[in-house]
């Protein structure tokens, strides 16, 4: 069924999360296994970068400020994440991995400076974060060491850090736990003109009313997140100074101005909701 000339790298179709090179695919992808997500009704569905290649998967690209480009796979693939690569005078950032790495996105990275660091908000976006760093000399992943057994591609390039690290000058992540224990956010305080820009995953989720945003264990199978966890994540952003958000998966999940009196509001919202 897999006929391979050298081992695959294999990708859930489900998630996007890419495994670890092998003769056959996984038994089952833990991240679909994991009450956030879920195995399809059509059942655990297996892929590789060969096969992705060659069957013509490709990427639309957009740019979404000065200083900010956005990449999503097309026609989607796994969750869907838009990758961010954040662009600053110390080098080139890429926040949350999508799950395909070839040489024509490759090459539009290289003409926008390359990447000289790789991050992510949580494991369902850590996608194809070892491919992307070998494309670019072995860029170092920098993950938050509470998501250390998520990764399921171990690699030498990956390296953790605690509640907060600086990725690059200017770049921060903060850990905020919720919806996963390691789940985090990136402070771009250079973004939306100087205003400051969050990328958030779906950590805090922007939803419809962009006067508010949202806050779950899981999305898709709608597990809430205790109030105490809630309160956390907005603890743990009151600090930083930001009026916009970017969030995942997809294009639309953004909060173009008022972000941190979003979060503020709907976390107070929350949390009354929950008592």
């Amino acid at each position: 069924m897999y006929p391979l000339r050298h081992l695959a790298a294999w990708v859930c179709r489900a998630c996007g999360t890419q495994y670890a090179p092998s003769s056959a695919p996984p038994a089952a992808c833990p991240i679909c296994l994991d009450e956030r997500e879920y195995v399809p009704p059509v059942g655990q569905a297996w892929t590789s970068l060969d096969e992705l290649r060659g069957a013509g998967q490709g990427y639309e690209i957009r740019e979404l400020e000065p200083g900010l480009t956005g990449l999503r796979c097309l026609p989607q693939l796994g969750i869907g994440p838009v990758g961010y690569l954040v662009q600053t005078p110390a080098g080139n950032l890429l926040w949350d991995c999508p799950s395909l790495v070839d040489d024509g996105i490759i090459a539009e990275l290289r003409a926008r400076g390359g990447l000289v660091a790789i991050s992510a908000s949580h494991p369902h976006f850590y996608g194809a974060m070892a491919d992307w760093s070998a494309a670019f000399s072995g860029a170092p992943i920098l993950l938050p060491e509470a998501d250390q057994a998520w990764v399921m591609r171990p690699d030498a390039a990956v390296r953790f850090w605690q509640d907060s690290a600086e990725l690059l000058p200017g770049l921060v992540a903060v850990r905020c736990g919720g919806h996963f224990d390691g789940s985090s956010v990136l402070h771009w305080p250079a973004g939306a003109g100087g205003r400051g820009a969050l990328f958030t995953g779906d950590t805090i989720m922007v939803v419809p009313d962009r006067r508010f945003v949202s806050f779950m264990r899981s999305y898709p199978n709608l597990i809430p997140l205790p109030a105490e966890a809630v309160v956390g994540i907005a603890a743990a952003v009151e600090p930083l100074r930001f009026d916009r958000i970017y969030g995942n998966p997809g294009w639309e999940k953004v909060v173009a101005a008022g972000a941190k009196e979003s979060v503020a509001r709907s976390a107070d919202r929350y949390r009354e909701r929950l008592r």
